[in-house]
């Protein structure tokens, strides 16, 4: 059997678009609460943290921010993000379902894993009727935000076969070295050359999974 192991953001959703203003509403109360001094940010700055568990990117960001606090802002940031998928300014990359539909019926089983909150995860199943296309759904927050290696574990014990991973972002790169699996990076994602230069192929379109796999 193949699967393939797909990241979700900056892999098939653009989710600067809607994780940029949530950004900016955990920045303004710590602003109003006296944590921070207030600032512009530009895209490429909040687009870094993209791809990265919630506990990972505050530590990144604010390592010395109370641990109650950063949690806050982390609900802060949720929340925002489920308002704006519910007002429909969620967006997929352009091909990203045409993709994942090609990919279907040349007989690939598809997986998804993203280091997210599963209520993010969820609301984007009912959105994008995720369903239609991945067998099976796993987020880091429902292993206590472990890294993507570690979580493909479970993963390896449940299916049987051959694993492509496909993300943007160093994390999913480090899953395919930690196993031996072949993968793929999204250049046009989140993450820098340097954190994909281990990929066995780097792509500058979702479509381009389907030349890479000869389909």
């Amino acid at each position: 059997m193949k699967y393939i192991i797909f990241d979700y953001d900056g892999t098939l959703h653009n989710s600067i678009k809607i994780y940029k203003p949530s950004f900016m509403k955990a920045y303004d109360y710590l602003v109003v609460n006296g944590y921070a001094k207030k600032r512009e940010f530009e895209e490429e700055e909040i687009s870094k943290f993209l791809g990265l568990s919630a506990k990972d990117m505050w530590n990144t960001f604010m390592p010395n921010l109370p641990k109650c606090e950063k949690e806050k802002c982390s609900s802060i940031i949720g929340q925002a993000m489920i308002e704006y998928i519910d007002k429909g300014e969620a967006q997929l990359y352009d091909g990203a379902i045409e993709t994942l539909n090609k990919l279907n019926e040349y007989g690939y089983k598809l997986i998804f894993l993203s280091n997210c909150k599963s209520s993010y995860m969820n609301k984007h199943i009912e959105k994008f009727n995720l369903n239609k296309y991945f067998i099976d759904f796993y987020c880091s927050e429902d292993f206590h935000f472990i890294p993507k290696y570690e979580i493909f574990k479970f993963i390896k014990e449940k299916y049987q076969g051959d694993f492509i991973v496909v993300g943007d972002r160093f994390v999913d790169i480090e899953l395919a070295k930690k196993h031996n699996l072949f993968s793929i990076g999204c250049s046009y994602g989140y993450g820098n050359d340097d954190e994909l230069k281990d990929a066995d192929y780097i792509i500058e379109n979702i479509k381009d999974i389907i030349h890479i796999l000869g389909i």
